[in-house]
């Protein structure tokens, strides 16, 4: 079976945004990175099995590795843009569905055609993948291909031995009139996050590499518990941002929780449809270990993406609690806090800092049987408040939902 990808043969992945110009560079910049080792992994077009993965996913996360996770049925073309946005070391795919030499061979290829041939590829695929295919696999170019049986810290010692190692974040270069594509724009941000700007370009701070984008920009910031639906409202509120406008980019900032030394699951792309587009670029960051629903490199990487000439750029956050505001008013333009109405009593509810500071504020799956009443307490909360809050009510998942319509009204400017 050939396999299939969202891509027409030889479409660049790493499209640009005009208008957004970099100042001239002579060579590539390097820079030894220490940060943990970011795989993305996924599972195949054509493939719903995601057990085995889950459970690798897992055990690279204890090891201290951080794993992006697409999840599964993906085509190459998706998989192949989400690890050169993440700038992740290497691509582990799980496949039991067959196609798997020609899958394989595509995703090396669309790596090597959008000049990220540095991403690793390895995988694995139970009993479906015979010795003979994972001696072709390997010749086109895979690191490696894991049989059923083999022990996890086989594949975790793997992993570090051929991604491990200190390298260089590799900038590549530009003439000033060039514009920003994903993959400068991944290495920008790695490279934000090493706070390398000052020491390895020679920089102001505030440049980050990259001039102003005459275009303005605006920024959202959406955050609330978890399991609130705040990824599926995002996927929503993207679907009808690219609708609205034919020319539009937008860009989107993760975030999911890690502890210092260790890994971290960054799964919100597993979640999202309609952000699997050419015109939307998405990072995902961890904590590692920092409170509050951000990360240490989420104001440099912030600042990063406000220059690219996006229409709009959403940062989500960690799932929180009864936490205040965790971005300030110098880092978004609006705020959103998204609940759900299983809060608890009213009493919970009079606990939540975020309901005084937050602009608007969406009680999502509003088709559950204590909707209403949420709706009715948090309506009083908020009057105490004495400010223009606006209450939405949602049903994210449900297709063309009139509250999420309403939400993108309200974020236009």
């Amino acid at each position: 079976m050939k396999a299939k990808t969202a891509l027409r043969p030889g479409r660049n992945l790493s499209r640009s945004r005009t208008g957004t110009a970099l100042p001239a560079a002579s060579r590539t910049t390097h820079h030894e990175s220490r940060l943990p080792i970011r795989l993305l992994t996924a599972v195949p077009i054509c493939d719903g099995h995601d057990s085995a993965i889950n459970t690798i996913n897992l055990e690279l996360i204890r090891q201290g590795i951080e794993v992006i996770y697409l999840g599964y049925h993906r085509s190459a073309g998706d998989i192949v843009r989400a690890a050169i946005q993440e700038d992740a070391r290497a691509i582990g795919l799980s496949s039991y569905n067959g196609g798997h030499v020609e899958f394989f061979a595509e995703v090396v290829r669309l790596l090597k055609a959008n000049g990220a041939r540095e991403i690793g590829v390895f995988g694995g695929g139970g009993g479906t993948i015979t010795p003979a295919d994972a001696r072709a696999m390997e010749k086109n170019g895979v690191d490696r291909i894991f049989f059923a049986g083999t022990p996890l810290a086989e594949m975790v010692e793997f992993v570090k031995k051929t991604y491990g190692a200190p390298c260089s974040v590799s900038i590549p270069n530009a003439s000033r009139e060039a514009a920003v594509t994903d993959r400068r724009l991944a290495k920008l941000l790695t490279a934000a996050e090493l706070n390398v700007q000052r020491s390895t370009f020679n920089l102001e701070r505030p440049s980050f590499g990259v001039q102003h984008s005459a275009k303005p920009c605006r920024v959202v910031g959406i955050t609330g518990p978890g399991g609130a639906g705040k990824t599926t409202l995002i996927d929503e509120l993207v679907l009808r941002f690219l609708g609205n406008d034919a020319q539009s980019h937008l860009a989107i900032l993760s975030h999911d929780p890690s502890l210092v030394g260790r890994g971290a699951l960054l799964g919100d792309r597993a979640t999202m449809i309609y952000s699997q587009d050419d015109r939307v670029f998405m990072r995902s960051l961890a904590t590692r270990g920092r409170a509050g629903g951000l990360s240490p490199a989420t104001e440099p990487c912030l600042e990063l993406l406000k220059r690219c000439g996006f229409d709009l750029v959403v940062v989500e956050t960690v799932g929180i609690g009864q936490e205040a505001m965790p971005f300030g008013r110098e880092l978004v333009d609006r705020t959103i806090l998204v609940m759900s109405p299983d809060y608890g009593s009213r009493l919970q509810l009079q606990k939540i800092v975020m309901l005084d500071v937050a602009d608007i504020v969406v009680l999502n799956k509003s088709d559950l049987a204590a909707a209403k009443t949420a709706a009715a307490e948090i309506e009083q909360r908020l009057a105490l408040n004495h400010r223009d809050q606006k209450l939405l009510c949602t049903v994210a998942k449900r297709h063309r939902d009139a509250g999420v319509d309403a939400l993108l009204q309200l974020l236009k400017p």
